[in-house]
């Protein structure tokens, strides 16, 4: 039995105003696993570490309770889509963060969570990003996860900040093993994620930014009709330029016309015509000066329809950085624009190792007294907490801010507080 909303009560952990906020996913579960559902997400977010469901009950004092195994059932046996929330979580999203005209900026990624054990059938063994190099080749044993963030500037942070709302389990090929159903590679995952997105946001301009793990012909076909794709672009890439539109001769008209210049040689052409612009982050540097050049070509590969493109290359004028060539699947997409799309995707990598410092969970201003009486998304948008973070803690530090790790039952009698959020 489904339900629209269920009333709060004295015993919710959570406080009316953040429960008025998980309406909207109500009719997602039914009754008895709703009523659940408050205390599970009260814990995930007090929780320090990993946000395992026995984590969240342990914060919040639960661990011990004969009825714990209830909890554990939501996620292994209770019927709810996943997917029909992820759908509710990004309309949320857009709704709070972009205008009506903007287009929808999705980051697309893929992580490894290291996990061991015979059991976990679809682990695999993959390269680690984070230990590996261009000399040095690291393994690591996991499950490899596809993530679809929001990409949206947050005003009291002034940056751009990465706010996922979909994740995909891409099993590794030995999970395929015995099944009638064909392996599933991690391109065959971004598609089918392009496509939901497409789904969900019918009458939307989206943008899907990718690292060049999925410079990929077959994807970009797959999608360009839905979504604008903006990932990297090899030097040596085979690009063609357009046949001309009168065929001559007998037999089927010529996909792709006469060879197109590598971008690699493109860069040292002097009738190339260079525009200087500005980006407020480039390799690590604010406020820097770049040069860019585009223009339109075909792509092509035997077997594969050729995928019309934008390509663009990006150099430093002053010759500290390599050039670096980027492509968009929209050829009416500003340059600009789409620099400005992929320069955003770098935040994914510092928005989870970031946001600890700036929750009201664990952010707190000495000097300065803070108004809990806010809803979280509120706290995100109009930034009514002390803006203690402005950019990478790592970068700058604060002096006056500091992580501190209350005691669980503090925390827990805090989110339980009517004055919390």
């Amino acid at each position: 039995m489904q339900h629209s909303c269920l009333p709060a009560s004295s015993a919710d952990p959570l406080p009316p105003r953040f429960l008025a906020r998980l309406a909207s996913f109500a009719d997602l579960f039914t009754r008895p696993t709703w009523t659940h559902i408050p205390l599970l997400l009260a814990g995930a977010i007090l929780a320090p570490g990993r946000r395992t469901v026995a984590a969240a009950l342990r914060i919040l004092g639960r661990d011990r309770d004969p009825d714990f195994c209830t909890f554990h059932r939501i996620l292994n046996r209770a019927a709810w889509s996943s997917r029909a929330a992820a759908g509710r979580l990004l309309l949320l999203l857009i709704s709070a963060f972009l205008p009506a005209a903007a287009p929808v900026v999705i980051g697309l990624d893929d992580t490894i969570e290291r996990r061991w054990g015979a059991k976990i059938s679809a682990r695999g063994i993959y390269r680690d990003p984070v230990r590996s190099s261009k000399g040095h080749f690291v393994k690591a044993s996991g499950l490899r996860w596809l993530s679809a963030m929001l990409l949206v500037k947050v005003p009291w942070a002034g940056r751009i900040m990465a706010l996922p709302f979909l994740t995909l389990l891409a099993p590794s090929k030995r999970f395929y093993v015995g099944n009638r159903r064909p392996p599933k590679t991690l391109l065959d995952w971004a598609r089918q994620a392009a496509l939901q997105i497409r789904r969900w946001l019918p009458g939307r301009y989206i943008v899907l930014v990718a690292d060049s793990a999925f410079a990929a012909i077959e994807l970009l076909d797959a999608v360009r009709r839905h979504v604008c794709v903006v990932t990297r672009l090899r030097m040596d890439a085979k690009l063609f330029h357009v046949p001309p539109p009168k065929h001559k001769g007998r037999g089927r008209p010529p996909k792709k016309g006469k060879p197109h210049k590598k971008l690699s040689a493109v860069l040292t052409d002097r009738r190339l015509s260079w525009q200087r612009c500005r980006i407020s982050l480039w390799y690590g540097r604010t406020n820097r000066l770049v040069e860019i050049a585009t223009g339109t070509a075909l792509w092509y590969r035997s077997g594969i329809d050729p995928v019309p493109i934008r390509w663009l290359l990006v150099r430093d004028p002053t010759g500290e950085l390599d050039p670096q060539a980027f492509l968009a699947t929209d050829l009416d997409a500003d340059p600009r624009d789409i620099l400005s799309w992929f320069v955003s995707r770098w935040q994914v990598e510092v928005t989870f190792d970031d946001l600890p410092y700036c929750t009201p969970l664990y952010v707190i201003e000495k000097t300065e007294s803070v108004d809990w009486d806010c809803t979280f998304a509120e706290f995100l948008r109009d930034g009514t907490l002390p803006r203690t973070w402005q950019r990478r803690p790592s970068e700058e530090p604060k002096e006056r801010s500091h992580r501190l790790g209350l005691p669980a039952d503090a925390l827990a009698e805090s989110c339980a507080a009517p004055s919390y959020l």
